[in-house]
């Protein structure tokens, strides 16, 4: 039998140590791209629990002004897509020189914060807001 020089082939460990290195860069490959897929679904899911608090808050503001409003009385306001939840975390009630969490007087100031949160708890969303009762005609704001 006769070979050409240079007309070795490969032996079976070579064959062997080729594809275990590739199996290697594979499972680093798919890895990262698990990593990526999973990051970019956060994000999507945190830009649209931003973007539904703001709303959420949003309608709040436009809702009549309650006296010691509790945080049920916001809760119906706005809507948020199925997999969101949204709540009213606090309310704070102005007391002429700091924020007080139960009302013994509300002198027209509130501080609610809300909640939008994705059901899968990847992401969150808090907003704070100060909600200022409206001046009544004739009296002085």
């Amino acid at each position: 039998m006769r070979t050409v020089a240079g007309d070795r082939g490969e032996s079976l460990l070579e064959l062997v140590i080729a594809v275990a290195l590739l199996g290697i860069a594979l499972v680093g490959i798919v890895g990262g791209l698990a990593i990526s897929i999973r990051t970019s679904d956060t994000h999507r899911k945190q830009s649209t629990a931003s973007a539904y608090a703001r709303d959420y808050a949003e309608a709040i503001e436009k809702a009549p002004y309650t006296t010691c409003a509790s945080a049920s009385t916001y809760a119906l306001a706005g809507t948020v897509p199925s997999g969101y939840t949204k709540s009213v975390v606090g309310v704070k009630y102005w007391s002429g020189s700091e924020w007080l969490g139960t009302c013994g007087s509300d002198s027209g100031l509130q501080q609610v914060t809300v909640r939008v949160a994705s059901n899968d708890g990847r992401a969150a969303e808090t907003l704070t807001l100060v909600l200022r009762k409206p001046c009544e005609p004739g009296s002085a704001c």
